[in-house]
């Protein structure tokens, strides 16, 4: 296990009808980070997932996109742990998150899932709360009491409007900045770096 390694894992739902969805916010930006560094995602069984990496300094950047659909998210996470004997702290989480204002970021290093069905089978299936995520803020669906839980599926899983895309294009590039001085600076660093955002100001 190399202490050089950084492994980020986006959660979301495989298939062409989700590539838009709120709920998928995981893979979107682990889809802009790639960009960035010219790499393609490749479809790696063993992990269950979509797979890409590349050096940052003396740093390797690991990521994966799990195919396993958001609620099985933790087979995935299992595999990747087993095959790469993880220490934890080198893991992060990425998530979209209805309780947080659309543009805001929360850095966690443990916690419960907070009703994210994604973290909470990852929570499940590697027995422990202590895992880092990152979590990106998409607003909560419009009021309806009488339907809220129907609400909430049909918010996540709709696709971002043109308005908030703009919004979130900016919040991926402040957190892949952020992420990127995983190579030179321990996550202290980052973390008011992340909860103190404000997409106005940016």
């Amino acid at each position: 296990m190399n202490n050089n390694e950084i492994f980020i894992i986006g959660l979301g739902n495989p298939g062409k009808e989700h590539n838009n969805n709120r709920h998928n916010i995981g893979f979107l930006l682990l889809e802009n980070f790639s960009e960035k560094y010219d790499v393609q995602f490749t479809s790696k069984n063993k992990f269950k997932s979509k797979y890409t990496e590349f050096k940052i300094n003396d740093s390797i950047y690991r990521l994966f996109m799990p195919n396993t659909y958001m609620n099985n998210s933790g087979d995935a996470v299992k595999s990747i742990v087993d095959w790469y004997k993880i220490d934890l702290n080198q893991l992060f989480i990425i998530i979209d998150d209805i309780d947080l204002p659309l543009g805001k970021i929360r850095f966690r290093k443990k916690g419960s899932s907070g009703g994210h069905n994604g973290l909470k089978d990852i929570i499940n299936k590697l027995k422990t709360e202590n895992l880092k995520r990152i979590k990106i803020g998409i607003g909560s669906p419009p009021g309806n009491e009488k339907n809220k839980s129907f609400n909430t599926i049909s918010h996540v899983l709709g696709n971002i409007s043109t308005n908030e895309s703009l919004i979130l294009d900016k919040v991926y590039r402040h957190v892949i900045e952020s992420l990127e001085k995983l190579a030179s600076n321990n996550e202290d660093f980052i973390i008011t770096e992340l909860n103190s955002f404000h997409k106005e100001k940016n």
